[in-house]
């Protein structure tokens, strides 16, 4: 931080002696100066000594203002994803090369209509170039960073954000959907969610602990996949709860929760934050069974009443089989009499055929 600080100080030390100079050039071209050498050399002495004086004052608070700038950029451009840095970094270059041609294909003519400038046009033409380039590229880069931005929040160009809670991490089932392809965008892992996952795995539970290093490979295969964008967010806000962080952050970047966590689910819905649970997908695309359809299913165990049977589908969906108890352990054909959809998902009732 000391040679930071120095060199700043170095920095603002050498521009305010560069403008004292230059001031002093432009004065000493006045008839009252320009006339006396003795004269031009003092104004020159003098107004770059002043310019170093003042550079050394000023470069205290020019240092604290980039401190703070840049711990804002720094948290600023957590928001971005790299393709959004790279569209910025794009736009920089377009920014420099048009400045750069303007500058010189329109600067030059425009400085010959004006014969009384002639003389500091040596002046007036860096001056203006530094400021038509700053402008020109500043505004190149705000727009665009701002449009894929403002495609991702508001769905125009781009997906929102999928930021992952440790229950959907420890699940696993996202990684599958996403590989499908059926869901697409920056899958984001929060640094506090991390942690969380990481005191899990280091449970003295054995449960717990197992659930944690599941977490832990879920992620594991998710960074070593080519298909999963994935970023990692250092951003934390006040507090322990970690709920309370997630929709936060989903509120700070626009993006949405992926989550099996029913608290975390109605709570986030009452602020306004997208949610996406892992379980209403799963209910989502179970395959669709009405009545009078038949269906070949294994009976593997009995049911709550007197001569049930109960079978299951591939995706889990549970089946209860009137007088199917007499069947257990065999594959027979079966007819559904109805469906019930419950909280927990649809249980489907069928008897033999």
């Amino acid at each position: 931080m000391r040679f930071l600080r120095a060199l700043f100080t170095l920095l603002f030390i050498t521009l305010g002696g560069i403008v004292g100079y230059q001031f002093s050039h432009l004065l000493n071209q006045v008839d009252v100066f320009s006339q006396n050498p003795a004269y031009s050399a003092v104004n020159d002495i003098i107004l770059t000594v002043i310019g170093i004086i003042v550079g050394f004052l000023v470069s205290p608070y020019f240092f604290r203002w980039f401190l703070a700038y840049m711990e804002t950029f720094t948290k600023g451009m957590e928001k971005f994803s790299t393709q959004e840095i790279l569209w910025g970094a794009g736009g920089l270059i377009f920014g420099l090369i048009v400045s750069f041609l303007i500058t010189y294909t329109l600067l030059d003519p425009m400085l010959s209509l004006f014969t009384s400038v002639s003389k500091e046009a040596g002046v007036i033409k860096p001056i203006f170039i530094t400021l038509l380039t700053l402008v020109f590229t500043t505004i190149t880069v705000l727009l665009t960073l701002r449009l894929p931005l403002h495609g991702k929040r508001f769905g125009a160009g781009g997906a929102r954000p999928k930021i992952l809670d440790t229950s959907a991490i420890i699940d696993g089932r996202i990684a599958d959907v996403f590989e499908t392809g059926f869901s697409e965008g920056t899958v984001v892992i929060p640094k506090f969610v991390l942690d969380e996952l990481q005191r899990i795995a280091d449970s003295s539970d054995l449960l717990k602990r197992n659930r944690g290093r599941r977490g832990l490979d879920i992620l594991n295969r998710m960074r070593q996949s080519k298909i999963f964008n994935i970023q990692m967010t250092e951003r934390d806000f006040p507090g322990t709860e970690v709920d309370a962080k997630l929709v936060n952050l989903a509120k700070e970047t626009q993006g949405a929760i992926v989550t099996n966590d029913y608290n975390l689910n109605k709570v986030a819905q009452f602020q306004g934050v997208k949610i996406l649970n892992i379980n209403e997908l799963a209910n989502a695309v179970k395959p669709v069974v009405l009545p009078g359809e038949e269906l070949k299913v294994q009976i593997v165990r009995e049911g709550k009443e007197q001569n049930q049977g109960v079978a299951y589908l591939d995706d889990g969906t549970m089946i209860v089989v009137e007088n199917g108890r007499k069947s257990m352990g065999e594959t027979i054909p079966v007819e559904v009499t109805s469906v019930l959809q419950t909280v927990a998902g649809k249980m489907i009732f069928a008897r033999p055929r």
